[in-house]
């Protein structure tokens, strides 16, 4: 099946880039889910896959190591633009939440959005809805829930060890 082409738009800095490489494993209203390799390799950062939640404007990913060992989890905050049968742009709205092996939580990049405000980078509305779903993860976490972002993810990480 042909899907449209993810994208990954950027404020800070202020880049779009094709996800081209991106191994789409399930795409319907709800979900969008993908396996990949690091656009840009670091020491650590390899591949992961990534479960991004259409209604709930988050992204939740899943960072390997090359040797395959868990780095962390790291949760965007998104927005969904340009929709259409061709293309998909999925805007980082800044706020992000990384989970680490241990379940220490940190929350990053509230900083930038404030910048990006005052540099007309995003909308207000933008703002308000980026805070308004990073208080609905954290509660999602807090609550001791957060497995049910990983599941589609653990779901595929399972299938294919079989």
């Amino acid at each position: 099946m042909a899907y449209p082409m993810l994208y990954r738009k950027r404020l800070i800095p202020q880049e779009c880039v094709a996800l081209k490489d991106d191994e789409i494993l399930e795409w319907n209203e709800n979900i969008i889910l993908t396996k990949w390799n690091a656009l840009k390799p670091k020491k650590d950062l390899h591949h992961g896959y990534s479960c991004y939640f259409r209604r709930e404007g988050i992204k939740v990913s899943k960072f390997y190591t090359a040797e395959n060992s868990l780095l962390y989890w790291y949760c965007d905050i998104v927005d969904f633009e340009e929709e259409n049968e061709e293309r998909l742009v999925v805007t980082d709205l800044l706020a992000d939440v990384i989970i680490y092996p241990d379940g220490f939580v940190k929350v990053v990049d509230i900083d930038e959005m404030v910048r990006c405000l005052d540099e007309d980078l995003i909308t207000l509305e933008q703002l308000k809805r980026s805070l308004t779903q990073l208080d609905r993860l954290l509660q999602i976490i807090y609550a001791d829930k957060f497995d049910t972002l990983t599941i589609h993810i653990e779901n595929a990480e399972s299938s294919e060890t079989q």
